[in-house]
């Protein structure tokens, strides 16, 4: 049975384009619903609404009175748009856990992608998710976050209907239905195999290659991230929604940036959701001595100084080499976060390498450095958390046959 399209705008201002989105709705035999998002008065509307402002205020602890009363102007806007995006977030979430939700088809402008954007990341990855947006062309991150939503960008601004808004607005309108046709919450194509998250950038892709290759072999599926800010959030958001059994963090580097100031940061909580979830996991100081910057003309004048190892790994990329007080606190920041797990966790450390970039030889080689991230980890590590020390580089192969063995062991634990 298809659950129903959630159709969520500003009724106030975009009535015919609800008006038009359900009836297209309607010719390819979905259901649908309708949420208002629109603060202020409006004509009567063309289409039952199923929940409006007035209720969406009063989930966010307010009175839609009172937000009326505020006004368009200043800080009483981004009161009214916050409350309308609480009160959609509890709505969503209660559709999906009652089970009548098959897909939301969200659509606005700058206002209305913010009201709609915040509120649909409550709901978890693989609920069907559209938002039609003036702002789909720019830095999409506040629509998005680490969720699964389908942007599709307006063309035109959502003001009217006109021969391009129908073209838009109908093809969003059938890939809803189409969405919520399929969408199926036990889905028969789900595995019942454990699921492991690993974590990776391009100086450790073989150490995880190796590491995938051989869970698979042991009937684990596995999802890999990218260690660039945005794989990294990702990664900790699915964890806190227990869509991820074990992580295998072979390639912290994202604690890098958020403390030096690169550009791959994953922002401060990242390397806590596992620990905080209790699920097996590995950790490793992997690549925590790369600082990513932009193409080689964005590095900040502070890194352009001799003892500064600057290593351009592609026209997009530059990396600088942290220094001995930089590993030292580095090592301070790795040990606190996996100080904080509640479940079976090991650190597993390459003397001979974080990355491609640190064996003898290499660019990034500095065991002075190496030696002040290892020892403050070794002190300040919790005496029940197992730290495993290979003298080995992180992408041999006598490092990743640790890993994988102490992996198994943490898993029998749990």
């Amino acid at each position: 049975m298809m659950g129903d399209v959630l159709v969520v705008g500003t009724n106030d201002t975009k009535g015919p384009e609800i008006r038009f989105i359900v009836d297209q709705l309607e010719k390819v035999g979905a259901t649908w619903q309708v949420i208002n998002i629109g603060v202020f008065e409006c004509g009567e509307s063309t289409v039952p609404v199923a929940v409006g402002p007035a209720e969406l205020a009063e989930l966010a602890g307010a009175d839609i009175n009172e937000l009326r009363r505020g006004g368009e102007q200043g800080g009483a806007r981004a009161r009214a748009l916050d409350a309308m995006s609480e009160g959609l977030a509890e709505v969503l979430k209660r559709y999906h856990e009652e089970g009548s939700l098959g897909a939301v088809l969200g659509f606005g402008g700058s206002s209305g992608s913010s009201v709609i954007g915040r509120a649909i990341q409550v709901l978890p990855v693989g609920v069907p998710k559209i938002l039609v947006s003036t702002m789909a062309s720019g830095d999409v991150t506040p629509y998005i976050g680490t969720r699964d939503v389908t942007l599709m960008y307006s063309v035109t601004d959502i003001a009217g209907l006109n021969r391009i808004s129908r073209v838009v607005l109908r093809n969003a309108a059938r890939a809803a239905a189409g969405m919520a046709q399929g969408f199926i919450e036990d889905d028969d194509e789900v595995q019942d195999r454990p699921l492991v998250a690993i974590s990776m950038f391009g100086v450790t892709t073989p150490a995880v290659t190796a590491v995938q290759q051989a869970l698979e072999q042991q009937n684990f599926e596995t999802t890999v991230f990218h260690a660039t800010g945005a794989g990294g959030r990702a990664m900790e958001g699915l964890v806190d929604d227990r869509l991820i059994d074990a992580v295998i963090d072979l390639t912290t580097s994202e604690l890098t940036d958020e403390l030096i100031g690169g550009v791959l940061t994953a922002g401060p909580d990242r390397m806590e959701a596992a620990g905080r979830a209790g699920i097996p996991q590995i950790l490793v100081p992997g690549a925590l001595e790369v600082i990513n910057f932009g193409a080689e003309h964005t590095v900040p004048e502070k890194f352009r100084v001799p003892e500064r190892r600057v290593h351009v790994h592609n026209s997009a990329v530059t990396i600088c080499r942290t220094n001995v007080d930089e590993s030292r606190e580095l090592g301070r920041i790795f040990t606190r976060k996996a100080n904080l797990a509640t479940g079976p966790t090991a650190v597993v450390i390459p003397l001979r390498g974080l990355s491609a970039l640190g064996p003898e030889g290499q660019p990034y080689h500095d065991r002075v450095a190496d030696e002040a991230l290892f020892d403050e980890i070794r002190s300040g590590l919790r005496s029940d958390i197992p730290l495993i020390e290979v003298d080995a580089a992180i992408n041999s192969t006598e490092f990743t046959d640790v890993v994988l063995a102490e992996f198994m062991k943490l898993w029998s634990q749990k």
